[in-house]
């Protein structure tokens, strides 16, 4: 009870009422009266006593008891009690209309409200705030089914986000090989699962379990195939260490054709090894090359060296090519006998660049048939001078089969090639001495 009620109990002693400003002069002060928003003194009286009545459908009933001065203060008070009520009840129906609180929490509320109603002390249209009351309460069920609706729905929503969310972790966890982006990946699903709020429980943890599951399970392919990796680069070093090796021990060899095709092959292994961390993989490459181009060095300088005798040589033939070509073939005998000169220094002659080999023979092969056409005109024995001419022939084919082996770095191919030419150029010579014997 508030300053100065009563309603059949014992009184209590009168309590300070609403704060008074100080007497003016010559009289009292007066009371301070804050009227309520509706006006009291339709829904109740203050008798002479004091005591205060609430007018209801359901007749009059006593409210309280004011003493504490005027009666107008009894009004403002009580009246502003109903103010509050009122507030209460349209606050509750806001909420309700906008669903901004729990239907059910407002229901209860209005119900218990409701249900103090015949014992409030106010002044107002309780009956009017019954009524409010009774339509909250009513109200409530349908937007709490409502809510509850809503609350389904979004239920369902989110737990599809999650369901897609772990759909796509087991994906990844299944398929992925861009291990970088397929972990980015799973830790943006667990930022993005994180906002994911209103499932039940049960179905939440259900979920979890898969995506953990799959982000577990693709850790451990990551870690498998790192490990194998790390195995393979383990296995790719060894090899390269061994191929430098080899480098190093073929380093020296002057077998320029043999070494230089198994450097070829070499190469081949190395780039069939796959490859190792990459400091280590360069490492390594670079004491392979270091190997490779010490070889390939020599063996261009030794090439550098047998090309300037070539050219030598050449220079050499053209010189006696000119000579062959200028011989007198007014005498046969003597033609025969300036041939075989120049052909003896032509024999003594090393090798020449192989695209002017073939140039050589066929001027040299011009000059014999021109100096063997006049031999035969003059009589010699046609069979006797092919003879000859065959075991030249012969002879040269060696010395171009000499020539190619040594090219390709058979060298035991070239010296057996070697040795026959020098073996037909010494039945040739002889067949051409029997010849002018003859003559």
């Amino acid at each position: 009870m508030t300053t100065g009620e009563s309603s059949g109990a014992p009184k209590p002693a009168p309590r300070p009422g609403p704060p008074r400003p100080a007497p003016r002069p010559g009289g009292t002060a007066p009371t301070v009266i804050v009227p309520p928003t509706a006006d009291p003194h339709r829904f109740g009286r203050v008798d002479d006593d004091g005591t205060v009545w609430l007018f209801t459908s359901g007749g009059e009933r006593v409210i309280g008891s004011w003493q504490a001065g005027e009666h107008e203060a009894a009004y403002a008070h009580f009246g502003r009690r109903y103010d509050d009520l009122n507030t209460e009840v349209a606050l509750m129906e806001r909420r309700l209309a906008s669903g901004t609180g729990d239907a059910r929490k407002i229901k209860a509320a209005a119900a218990a409200l409701a249900e103090t109603l015949p014992m409030a002390s106010v002044l107002g249209d309780v009956d009017a705030l019954g009524a409010r009351l009774a339509v909250i309460v009513e109200q409530a069920d349908t937007h709490a089914a409502e809510e509850r609706q809503k609350r389904d729905e979004h239920r369902v929503a989110q737990t599809a986000r999650k369901e897609a969310l772990a759909v796509e972790a087991e994906n990844i966890a299944a398929n992925a090989t861009q291990w970088k982006s397929a972990g980015d990946r799973l830790r943006e699903i667990l930022d993005e699962w994180r906002t994911v709020t209103g499932l039940d429980r049960k179905t939440d943890d259900a979920l979890w379990k898969r995506y953990s599951a799959a982000r577990e399970t693709f850790n451990r392919r990551r870690g498998s195939h790192f490990a194998e990796l790390d195995r393979e680069r383990v296995g790719t070093r060894q090899a390269k260490e061994a191929l430098c090796e080899r480098a190093e021990q073929l380093a020296d060899s002057t077998d320029w054709g043999g070494t230089a095709a198994t450097f070829r092959d070499m190469l081949t292994e190395w780039k069939a090894a796959g490859r190792a961390s990459k400091d280590v993989d360069d490492a390594l490459w670079r004491r392979f090359k270091a190997a490779q181009d010490k070889f390939f060095k020599a063996r261009n300088a030794v090439n550098a060296e047998r090309d300037a005798e070539f050219d030598t040589n050449a220079a050499t033939k053209d010189a006696l090519l000119v000579a062959a070509e200028a011989i007198d073939l007014s005498d046969a005998d003597a033609a025969r006998t300036a041939l075989r000169t120049i052909g003896a220094k032509w024999d003594a002659v090393g090798k020449v660049p192989r695209e002017r080999a073939a140039e050589f023979e066929r001027r040299m092969k011009a000059v014999e048939k021109k100096v063997r056409d006049t031999a035969s005109a003059g009589g010699t024995d046609p069979e006797a001078q092919a003879r000859a001419d065959q075991f030249r022939v012969r002879a040269e084919q060696f010395e171009v089969q000499a020539a190619k082996a040594e090219a390709a770095g058979r060298t035991k191919d070239a010296e057996q090639a070697r040795a026959s030419a020098t073996q037909w150029r010494e039945w040739a010579e002889a067949a051409v001495q029997a010849l002018g014997k003859k003559r």
